[in-house]
């Protein structure tokens, strides 16, 4: 069990991360790689990215697909933002801190040799950040928009919660393995471990290659930060380059409802919508009206905004698109093993 505990001064500084993290994202995704008999929900992403990673890639990859412990510092203790802030975090490292998180993942298992050999240079972590770098625009870079949709749709309904409900209510509906008695957060995890935040507060990142259970930082004296899996729909995560379904569903539906119905996959208000879209509120509240009324999509009004998600139907639709074979390409029927 993983045991958070509280202060009434904590509870006032629970925050939502502003949105993906490409640290977190990177080193997560890096865990599922190369794993035999992965979730199902990877497998595609994981087939592309095999075909594709550089050696420089993994020279990160090496690091950061150890099954157990990985690095705090290959993650972001706070909003990193941009890549290119996270990549400044790990070149900046202290050389006593990488000395002392490389020596807990050597007693795990082999360390490469060019990090073990020079664990406090800074040549070391350059060339560890430039690993970084080349996995994350080999292996996520191509799949960021998909992603960052994912998760800011999870960001929106928490923060949905958090105003009309609380912290309280907000912390008990991260993850089904999740109980809260205030002041203590316990979550189902195979590690026995308490984290005092001490008036620190706590950052809630969702991260789309998380898996199974929320986690923290192994390291308790970093900016608490709670890391939790979203709900996943098969095939979700498409590349940008080759976002085979929603080319699909704009054919079926206009390029405009299409992206509608696919932003919707987790719920939106009509504001939101809007966002995402980047048109106005007028036009988002008329495609999401069009769509509930081909039975689509269910709309129901909540204060001063309507929320809208996607019916049973409207998932099958979504889905029946991410099934149908690239258009131009013969299809094949493909045997089963």
């Amino acid at each position: 069990m993983l045991r958070i505990h509280f202060t009434s001064e904590d509870l006032m500084r629970v925050r939502l991360a502003a949105g993906p993290d490409p640290l977190w994202e990177a080193m997560l995704s890096a865990h599922q790689v190369d794993l035999v008999g992965g979730p199902v929900v990877f497998g595609e992403w994981r087939s592309r990215v095999r075909a594709v990673l550089s050696s420089e890639a993994r020279v990160y990859l090496r690091l950061a697909s150890q099954q157990g412990y990985t690095p705090d510092f290959l993650t972001s203790a706070g909003d990193a933002g941009e890549l290119d802030e996270g990549l400044d975090s790990v070149v900046g490292t202290s050389t006593a801190r990488f000395r002392n998180e490389l020596g807990i993942l050597g007693r795990q298992g082999e360390v490469s040799r060019w990090a073990a050999d020079p664990p406090g240079s800074a040549g070391a972590r350059r060339r560890l950040a430039a690993g970084l770098r080349a996995y994350h625009d080999e292996a996520i870079a191509p799949y960021w928009s998909a992603l960052s949709r994912n998760v800011d749709t999870d960001i929106a309904a928490r923060a949905r919660i958090l105003t009309g409900a609380g912290t309280a209510a907000l912390l008990a509906s991260v993850h089904p393995s999740i109980t809260w008695r205030e002041p203590v957060l316990t979550i189902d995890t195979r590690v026995e471990r308490d984290l005092y935040l001490e008036g620190r507060g706590l950052t809630l990142q969702p991260a789309y290659f998380c898996w199974r259970t929320p986690f923290a930082l192994a390291g308790a004296a970093l900016a608490p930060v709670l890391v939790y899996p979203l709900r996943h729909r098969t095939s979700s995560l498409q590349s940008s380059r080759t976002d085979q379904h929603e080319r699909a569903l704009a054919a079926l539906l206009g390029r405009t409802r299409g992206a509608v119905l696919v932003a919707l996959t987790y719920g939106a208000s009509t504001g939101e919508l809007a966002r995402q879209l980047g048109v106005s509120a007028p036009s988002a509240s008329e495609h999401a009206t069009v769509l509930r009324e081909a039975g689509l999509v269910a709309s129901r009004r909540e204060r001063n905004s309507v929320w809208h998600t996607l019916t049973p139907l409207g998932h099958a639709v979504l889905d029946a698109a991410t099934a149908l074979p690239d258009a131009g390409q013969p299809s094949r029927v493909r045997s089963r093993a």
